[in-house]
């Protein structure tokens, strides 16, 4: 009898602690679950970036920066509701494809991830962006396209500044530190490319230079023949393109087989070391902008590049701001005490994060990031070196 009413005791007592304490549904709590990682329950987060084809170097660093970060947050005995959690990567491959990445988004949506990094790509990001804020899920992404936060949704977040913010610096730039005056532009036609490029063209005429010509290619095209030839014939000052370096890489070289002496300029996504490997010599004198301070006046950026090298090797372009998106991410959960996204979105919103990238990240009413810089680089002899930096805040 005694054992009977201590059994039953101890059942209600469970009971009573299971009603006083709800298990967080964004978090995995099956006993299995919690025994592999010590009794902390899983908090996962998804990712989703181009991890095959022309672009995996892009998403390959992306992803690799932001495991780190969740590394580095799991290594603090993090806590939500008073009970140990460790946070998981769900990593998913868009291929930079935008019917793909709704795919991938609903997936995400039916396993009740907690938040997302990405996607990648302005042409995936914005349509899976629909599916994330239908289910109330937020998303910090790659992005740059204007479009991507002007949807009114209040699920998106930007990891860099956006297109207007870069179009317009490198516009103004052209014109009035290059002296440039008759500009041709290319762009892919993409929702980066063609965006980048728009912003880009309004700067230009705002300060007082003229568009002679615009062409369009695609993201897969590799020969730019024609399109060269038919700017060359009209002698514009420089030549700018937007879109990937697996296509600017190819057209430095062709630019320069034709005997164009105009200079090329583009936007981050050719600012890499894979342009410098496929243009080889003809990328001298390639000026790209890149969204962001350079690593070295990062608040946080010697001591990651050791970090990361360590563990990874050379950081790509996006590694970084995927390790800050990460970072910001999961404060945002801690300072709700929550991973249920209805609770700390509110606190994301509000956030204020001293990151690697910048020592004050946070977000305007759009989700745009509030203090971004723009810096300008230049190829001389074969290394990205920097022009000039405009706004964000460097180390001290």
């Amino acid at each position: 009898m005694m054992r009977a009413t201590m059994a039953l005791a101890l059942g209600t007592a469970l009971f009573l602690t299971a009603c006083g304490k709800q298990a967080d549904p964004n978090t995995a709590s099956t006993p299995a679950a919690a025994a592999a990682q010590g009794g902390a329950r899983e908090v996962r987060i998804g990712f989703a970036a181009p991890l095959t084809g022309n672009q995996a170097h892009y998403g390959k660093g992306y992803q690799n920066g932001v495991q780190l970060a969740i590394d580095d947050v799991n290594a603090e005995s993090p806590k939500l509701g008073g009970q140990a959690v460790r946070f998981v990567l769900i990593a998913e491959d868009d291929m930079a494809d935008p019917r793909a990445a709704t795919q991938v988004a609903q997936k995400f949506v039916d396993s009740k991830v907690a938040g997302i990094i990405g996607h990648f790509n302005s042409g995936t990001s914005i349509p899976a962006s629909k599916i994330y804020s239908d289910a109330g899920i937020p998303q910090i992404a790659m992005a740059t396209a204007p479009a991507y936060t002007q949807q009114g949704f209040k699920t998106t977040f930007r990891s860099m500044t956006s297109d207007t913010q870069q179009g317009s610096v490198m516009g103004r730039y052209t014109v009035q530190k290059l002296g440039a005056k008759k500009i041709a532009i290319i762009d892919d036609r993409t929702a980066y490319g063609q965006g980048l490029a728009d912003e880009f063209e309004k700067s230009v005429k705002a300060a007082g230079g003229e568009i002679v010509k615009r062409e369009y290619t695609t993201d897969k095209e590799t020969d730019f023949s024609a399109i060269l030839t038919a700017i060359k014939a009209i002698q514009p000052d420089l030549i700018f393109y937007g879109g990937t370096d697996t296509q600017s890489g190819p057209m430095a070289r062709q630019k320069k087989r034709l005997g164009m002496t105009a200079p090329l300029v583009s936007g981050e996504m050719t600012r890499s070391e894979t342009f410098l490997k496929l243009a080889g010599p003809e990328a001298e004198g390639t000026i790209a902008s890149l969204a962001g301070l350079p690593l070295e006046q990062m608040p946080g950026g010697k001591a990651f590049e050791a970090r990361y090298k360590a563990k990874y090797g050379e950081l790509e372009i996006y590694t970084p701001y995927g390790y800050d998106a990460a970072r910001t991410l999961t404060q945002a959960m801690k300072n709700a005490d929550s991973a249920d996204p209805a609770r700390y979105l509110p606190e994301l919103a509000k956030i204020l994060h001293a990151g690697v990238t910048s020592g004050n990240i946070s977000y305007d009413d759009h989700g745009d990031l509030k203090d971004g810089a723009i810096t300008v680089y230049k190829v001389v002899k074969g290394q990205w070196t920097v022009l000039e930096t405009v706004g964000g805040q460097s180390a001290p």
